[in-house]
């Protein structure tokens, strides 16, 4: 039995890129699950056996072949025989630069002139085989996005494929977790106009998403902050589309409720807070009730962050959000209580807006 590192890890060694955000994988030749477990490895694999090291906890896979034999993701059969070579499990994989092996010695084995990619900055498909799995259009998607300040462009044959898998209907047997996780890790990282843009460029973006209206002019937008949380891109990417088609994505998707109520009060309220002190003091006081800001104030706080990366002055909004938390219950009537704190929140919003003109 040999083991060999392989993948992210070994690309990103060669492009001299720190791989503390990559997990270490690797390729086990000539062994079986028997084997792997008499050694103390854990099987974690359902699909198809990968093992956890019992000391390191990283993955080891047995080596395997596929082929497919049913439409989407589920649709493969394997083949972990001890005979399968590392040269036959590399040339399974999505593209050349995620085919290159590293053996215990060092030695790089590359099938596919994955290194030669690499110094040719190519996104590169390794063999037709590549249309069997739709999720590898949001990987390609996502590896232009993360490489492109190192200046890789997809291979013009790759671009073909992926919009041929788009027109044959492949991409349509995408699990929806799978989308939601792929799109999660393009959020999480910079350049996320640059994912969106290869999806739409094969035609993928209508196919995925076939609710949304396709908002170019949004997609630039999500460039403009780095280092934000997930959620807020995900606002921000859907704060110009109807909240009817934001609850079909998000239900579709099933995507987390935080981040399906952001979406929908980006939506919503977008045009309110864009003249906010033009609204009525009625208007205003409605605005921070149904946002349930003074309860909810973390996410408050996400939504005019949300609401300050697209340009608005939200300093306002939180100043005056600010005086109504200030508001003494205590001296209001017990026994009119709801009028009362009505009332006072209407004054104090009519005091603050008289401020500030």
């Amino acid at each position: 039995m040999k083991k060999y590192l392989v993948g992210g890890a070994v690309r990103d060694e060669l492009l001299g890129l720190s791989n503390q955000d990559t997990e270490n994988d690797f390729v086990v030749v000539g062994s079986s699950p028997k084997e792997m477990e008499s050694l103390g490895y854990r099987q974690v694999g359902k699909d198809f056996p990968v093992f956890l090291h019992p000391e390191s906890n990283e993955e080891y896979a047995l080596a395997r072949t596929e082929r497919k034999v049913a439409s989407g993701y589920s649709g493969f059969e394997f083949n972990i025989a001890k005979e399968v070579t590392l040269e036959q499990d590399l040339l399974r994989r999505d593209l050349t630069i995620n085919a290159i092996a590293k053996s215990e010695d060092g030695t790089f084995i590359d099938p596919t002139d994955g290194i030669k990619d690499l110094e040719r900055k190519t996104l590169r498909h390794i063999s037709d085989a590549f249309t069997e799995d739709a999720v590898r259009v949001l990987r390609v998607a996502r590896f232009a996005q993360r490489f492109n300040a190192l200046g890789f462009k997809i291979a013009k044959e790759t671009k073909l494929l992926m919009k041929q898998m788009v027109d044959s209907g492949e991409v349509d047997s995408l699990v929806p977790e799978r989308v939601f996780r792929e799109l999660l890790l393009a959020l999480s990282a910079q350049k996320v106009s640059i994912f969106f843009d290869v999806l739409c460029e094969c035609g993928a973006y209508q196919s995925i998403f076939p609710m949304l209206e396709n908002k170019k002019s949004v997609i630039g937008q999500l460039d403009k902050v780095q280092n934000i949380k997930p959620e807020i891109q995900f606002a921000i990417w859907l704060h110009q589309q109807n909240i009817e088609n934001i609850t079909t994505l998000c239900q579709h998707l099933k995507c987390p409720k935080e981040y399906q109520s952001l979406a929908e009060l980006s939506s919503k309220w977008y045009f309110f807070v864009k003249e906010f002190t033009a609204n009525s003091v009625k208007d205003i006081l409605d605005f921070y009730l149904q946002t349930d800001a003074l309860r909810r104030q973390k996410r408050f706080v996400k939504l005019l962050n949300i609401y300050g990366i697209l340009g608005f002055d939200v300093e306002i909004i939180s100043n005056l959000l600010e005086d109504l938390k200030g508001i003494d219950i205590s001296s209001l009537n017990k026994e009119r209580i709801v009028e009362e704190l009505f009332a006072k929140r209407l004054s104090v919003i009519r005091q603050f807006l008289d401020t500030t003109k």
